[in-house]
């Protein structure tokens, strides 16, 4: 029997709310979190991005949530980048509006003026990234001794970021009665630390896959030139587009993007050097379609949550495992297909080789057909799945459906 948002607690009005998104079913994170969420549980969750965890925590969060005062939030996500930050935020906004809740975002890379604004008027639910967020409280800005709900996005890529010291540092100025909720790909190592020091008696919910590896991805390895690269690239971009292209440095992305323009392909460069509203801007062009291809350094890797992607390309190789499957994760999102193509010039073979070996793929280096990325392919075999949705109490949930447009990647709002 399919459980529904009502059987979950969910009120008629935010019911209709996500109808309007298209929405209909929960999704079996939000199936499994929650009913937890608002029986006033901790939560430990480990789900992939484009699970659905954000309406998974933002749904209770909502429902639950106090008016603030002035400068103090009552409840607090932190999240490791820029477009993650801005991403929640727009996806809970709706949300917000419905219940009469507020939602402000605050991070690095724009002014602070507009964001010591928003506090001074209130913000029941604050979206942060921690470097801004410390920031403005060490200038009395925000104050957070009011928070009574504390969720970690994306926990394991903070730990990756260098940005657990300031996670800390920033739960251990919250409230000590509140809920704590963590959401990561895996929930070991600096995760659970988390867990141990943060939460009381957290119920865990695990959704999907136990390892990043977006089993729909199909992996491609071809024989390049190093010159030949951006012509190999602009032509697998028009055989499987829309794509995300990563290069190692900022330079060569700029480089990269300027000479697929320069060959009729559509792109933008999109990494640190960038300011956000440029940033901003080219992730709009790519979730519009007037862009056909992102080039990214590994930022993006991180930072960028995009459905419809049908195909990355590793320009220059990923440093080492994780950092090609989190690259490779921008494609087969959510249970869609995808192609992943790694350009592998004659001195890169040895480490793409070792690579291979360590997430569980042989996969020969071909030479370039483009017309062979519509079949075929090699997967990654080194994971073990866990069931769909497991958790200590509850059997599993299906599926929820959904609607969404086609022929063009969109951001992953409601997601």
């Amino acid at each position: 029997m399919t459980t529904t948002f009502a059987d979950l607690g969910v009120p008629d009005d935010i019911i209709a709310l996500l109808a309007r998104g298209g929405i209909t079913e929960p999704f079996p994170i939000q199936a499994a979190v929650i009913r937890d969420a608002l029986a006033g549980r901790d939560i430990s969750g480990r789900a992939p991005t484009g699970s659905g965890k954000t309406l998974a925590f933002g749904i209770p969060l909502m429902m639950t949530v106090e008016h603030a005062r002035p400068k103090r939030p009552r409840a607090l996500i932190l999240a490791p980048t820029r477009e993650l930050a801005d991403q929640i935020q727009r996806e809970l906004a709706p949300l917000g509006k419905d219940r009469s809740r507020s939602v402000g975002v605050v991070y690095g890379g724009v002014g602070y003026g507009p964001q010591i604004q928003s506090m001074r008027r209130g913000v029941d639910v604050l979206v942060a990234c921690p470097g801004r967020l410390l920031d403005l409280i060490e200038q009395r800005h925000i104050d957070l001794s009011e928070v009574g709900i504390a969720i970690v996005d994306e926990a394991d890529r903070m730990a990756d970021m260098g940005f657990m010291p300031d996670v800390k540092k920033i739960l251990d100025m919250t409230r000590p009665d509140r809920r704590t909720w963590l959401f990561s790909a895996t929930l070991d190592g600096a995760v659970a630390e988390l867990t141990r020091r943060y939460q009381r008696d957290p119920v865990r919910h695990e959704v999907g896959e136990k390892s990043d590896d977006h089993g729909n991805a199909r992996h491609f390895f071809w024989k390049v030139g190093q010159v030949d690269r951006v012509a190999h690239t602009a032509s697998v971009i028009s055989a499987s587009s829309p794509a995300i292209v990563f290069c190692r440095t900022r330079h060569a992305a700029d480089k990269v993007a300027k000479r697929l323009e320069q060959l009729g392909v559509r792109a933008e460069a999109i990494h640190g050097g960038r300011s956000q509203s440029q940033r901003t801007r080219a992730l709009k062009a790519f979730s519009d379609g007037r862009v056909w291809a992102l080039v990214a350094t590994d930022v993006a890797a991180r930072g960028i949550h995009v459905t419809g992607v049908a195909c990355v390309i590793h320009f220059d190789p990923a440093d080492d495992a994780k950092a090609y499957l989190h690259r490779s994760g921008r494609t087969a999102r959510a249970g869609a297909p995808g192609v992943v193509l790694s350009m592998v010039t004659s001195d890169q073979a040895g480490m793409i080789r070792g690579l291979q070996r360590s997430i569980g793929m042989s996969a020969p280096i071909d030479d370039p057909n483009p017309a062979g990325l519509r079949t075929g392919g090699h997967r990654v075999t080194n994971s073990q799945p866990g069931p769909e949705t497991r958790t200590t109490r509850r059997p599993p949930s299906r599926a929820g459906t959904r609607t969404r447009s086609k022929g063009r990647p969109r951001h992953q709002y409601w997601g």
